[in-house]
């Protein structure tokens, strides 16, 4: 749930950024700023599935999920959440400057490095439950 939530944060923010009026804008804003509602939660569901699979294990498969969940919630609670409620609240004033897409970039990126990090804990808790089997190289 959290992966699919910031995923559709970030393909909501992109069009909108690049083809879409400032009262979109506003509101894809708003609708992020509560979206974090979903989120947090998801995040605390997300890092409580993997505690819950290593049972106290914590070398291989699991140690690599374990060391990316500090990561991901330090990237959600001190990146994603301030940009995205700076973002609304330069959104609603209009702010549509230098500031406003700087911050906007940072949040994108920031959006793209914890998908990464969350699917490859989706990739390594699937293999975990015999669900996904490594390729062939």
């Amino acid at each position: 749930m959290a992966l699919l939530t910031i995923a559709i944060f970030w393909l909501s923010i992109v069009p909108t950024e690049l083809f879409a009026s400032q009262a979109a804008v506003i509101a894809v804003k708003m609708v992020i700023s509560w979206g974090f509602l979903v989120l947090v939660p998801a995040l605390a569901a997300t890092g409580g599935s993997g505690f819950a699979l290593a049972k106290g294990r914590r070398g291989g498969v699991i140690g690599a999920k374990l060391k990316r969940m500090p990561l991901i919630v330090t990237n959600g609670l001190l990146g994603l959440i301030p940009a995205a409620l700076f973002l609304v609240s330069k959104a609603r004033a209009a702010e549509f400057d230098t500031v406003f897409y700087a911050v906007q970039a940072l949040e994108l990126v920031v959006g793209a490095a914890n998908m990464t990090l969350l699917d490859l804990n989706l990739r390594d808790g699937l293999r975990m439950k015999g669900r996904l089997h490594r390729q062939p190289a």
